[in-house]
């Protein structure tokens, strides 16, 4: 395509003039085309290679991380799903201080959802995710948790997974279980181990000697709380419960008496005998508190014995033995006759109202007075004199009020036409 046609001159190898055997020679290129070209040759490689080395780190990426957990029946678990154990950068970009938006999806491995004792929660994307939850005697085993972190800013994705070992804890039983409502904290701000701590070492000047330990942690929303109005200082709210091998305290069981609800029920503090350790660092809702005592087992329910199905007698409960036979037909027939018989009547009245009581032109003419039948005559007469006295006339009528004036040229239609016939618009020429 890139060749012209060009007679050299002088003579072929066989002898045969130059001119008959036009020889194909390339065209002249210039030097800035073929730089051209080379340049867009070598981007196109360099696309190719990025493409294959981020195919390649895609490929090495799917493998999902490995995490192994040991979650403990009737204990408290919380794992944070922190940004930097699911980013995938250079040393070099870690020094960067600015923030990377990422949200987490967690769900069992084979089902879309948690498993039932397990929670999820992230406050914004700028934060930490935390899996939370108690495990139950009916959850102990093996489960696998997949969680997929997204970056939102390169909307690249990172999966990990979470095997969880549930098993029995080690040491004593927690009988004794207390719950209290923290009103100065949401959830996520008590779920890492600092918080936590803290609130178990204020605790335990309000119960003592025991060794406190978390048994379950609910934020208020999951128990039917109210979201709070966007105000600084106003929070979620948070379930904390407490167990311990040790008896409730004297403080506790004042704070759940029978007269403390009622100073709750009247709007009032309920009744506290020792010294609020808890506070300042956190805001209890002292007329919530709930104290479980599962130191003595409760009786198993008896089962329920089969019956043979009949009830015994009860006065308050006598089934009549037998039904009287009834006949229906009185009922049907008045049922069905009253109403017609009432519409037929309701007929006839309107029949009689509108065709036997009407008054007639004779009682009408007798009830107007005599004058003003004279009047209404003379009108009459007048108006029918004046129309035989407007047709008998043979003075000619005015052009514009012929039916069809031409008002250029003065033509008007002979009086034998028919006016009635002739179209309202004629044909201008």
């Amino acid at each position: 395509m890139g060749r012209a046609l060009l007679a050299e001159a002088g003579p072929s190898c066989s002898g045969t003039p130059a001119h008959a055997f036009p020889r194909l020679l390339p065209a002249p290129v210039s030097v800035t085309h073929r730089q051209g070209q080379a340049g867009a040759a070598m981007a196109a490689a360099l696309i190719w290679i990025s493409l294959l080395v981020g195919l390649l780190e895609g490929l090495g990426g799917t493998e999902a991380q490995q995490t192994t957990l040991h979650p403990l029946v009737g204990r408290v678990f919380v794992h944070t799903l922190d940004h930097e154990s699911f980013l995938q950068r250079p040393e070099h970009v870690f020094s960067v201080s600015a923030p990377i938006p990422i949200t987490y999806h967690a769900h069992l491995q084979g089902h879309p959802d948690l498993p039932r004792w397990l929670r999820y929660t992230q406050r914004s994307p700028y934060q930490p995710g935390f899996l939370y939850g108690t495990a139950t005697p009916e959850d102990r085993g093996h489960q696998i948790i997949e969680v997929t972190a997204y970056n939102r800013d390169s909307f690249n994705t990172t999966q990990q997974m979470l095997v969880l070992l549930i098993g029995d804890p080690e040491g004593p039983l927690l009988p004794y279980q207390a719950e209290f409502l923290v009103r100065s904290h949401d959830v996520e701000e008590v779920l890492p181990s600092t918080p936590a701590s803290r609130f178990l070492t204020a605790l335990g000047g309000l119960w003592e000697p025991a060794e406190l330990q978390l048994v379950n942690i609910t934020s208020a929303l999951d128990r039917g709380g109210r979201v709070p109005l966007p105000i600084e200082g106003r929070k979620e709210g948070v379930y904390i419960k407490v167990g311990s091998a040790s008896p409730f305290s004297t403080c506790l069981k004042m704070v759940v008496s029978p007269d403390s609800h009622a100073r709750c029920a009247q709007g009032q503090p309920p009744l506290l005998s020792c010294y609020d350790t808890l506070a300042p660092h956190f805001r209890v809702d002292w007329c919530n508190v709930s104290l479980v005592d599962k130191s003595v087992p409760e009786p198993a329910d008896e089962a329920p014995a089969p019956g043979d199905g009949i009830l015994e007698h009860d006065l308050f409960f006598c089934p009549p033995t037998e039904a009287t036979a009834r006949d229906f037909l009185t009922d049907a027939l008045v049922t069905l006759l009253v109403p017609l018989l009432v519409a037929l009547l309701l007929t006839l009245l309107l029949a009689y109202v509108m065709c036997c009581r009407r008054e007639g032109r004779l009682k009408r003419d007798l009830a107007t007075s005599d004058i003003q039948m004279v009047h209404h005559r003379t009108i009459r007469g007048n108006t029918e004199e004046l129309r035989q006295m407007a047709s008998s006339r043979e003075v000619p009528r005015p052009l514009s009020t012929l039916p069809m004036f031409n008002v250029h040229t003065g033509e008007r239609l002979p009086p034998q036409v028919d006016s009635a016939q002739v179209p309202l618009i004629l044909d201008q020429h």
